[in-house]
């Protein structure tokens, strides 16, 4: 199997955000196969049609880096049932202007996170909606939803639960095969 790069998206800002300590954690955990790199969002200005004229130098490399991967893993928390605005606004500046898509026709997959039992589930669900319109084929299962991440991780910040490593180490690897099913190799 060739490696394939995959453009990781952490959906939160916050330095010590609970999502940016799990992407750390996959990216450390990652299969022999796949390249994983956050590519980071707060830079990236609110998408305003106007600027596509002469877009800022943020957007034009975050297109860059998104059109260059073979992949996506995006690690989201909920905000009010949703996903965060900085979180769409990556999708909406990568995915524009209208008729040059840097998304499509490439894997993707969600892990959501929540300091409630609950994981995420709805900023998941709701982060797949654009992704159908941006084209990016999104795993369907296993699916992510990890909560309670507020006791998750030990002292170097890494995950101290061993059923969640366990957990995310097998859904890596699903991860992995879906994005090589995707690509035949």
């Amino acid at each position: 199997m060739s490696k394939k790069k995959i453009a990781v998206i952490v959906g939160s800002l916050r330095k010590d955000s609970y999502n940016r300590k799990l992407a750390l954690d996959a990216i450390k955990m990652q299969p022999d196969t796949l390249d994983m790199e956050i590519v980071e969002i707060g830079q990236l200005a609110h998408y305003n049609e106007d600027l596509d004229h002469n877009p800022p130098a943020e957007w034009v490399e975050f297109r860059k880096k998104i059109k260059e991967a073979d992949g996506y893993l995006f690690f989201t928390p909920e905000y009010n049932r949703s996903i965060p605005g900085v979180l769409k606004n990556a999708i909406d500046v990568g995915s524009r202007p209208y008729g040059q898509n840097n998304w499509g026709g490439k894997p993707g997959a969600i892990v959501s996170s929540s300091i409630s039992a609950l994981g995420g589930e709805a900023a998941n669900h709701v982060l797949r909606q654009p992704m159908v319109f941006i084209d990016v084929y999104m795993m369907q299962q296993p699916e992510a939803y990890i909560g309670n991440t507020t006791t998750l991780f030990n002292e170097n910040n890494e995950i101290a639960n061993p059923e969640t490593r366990k957990f995310l180490d097998n859904w890596l690897k699903a991860f992995e095969a879906w994005v090589h099913k995707f690509y035949n190799d």
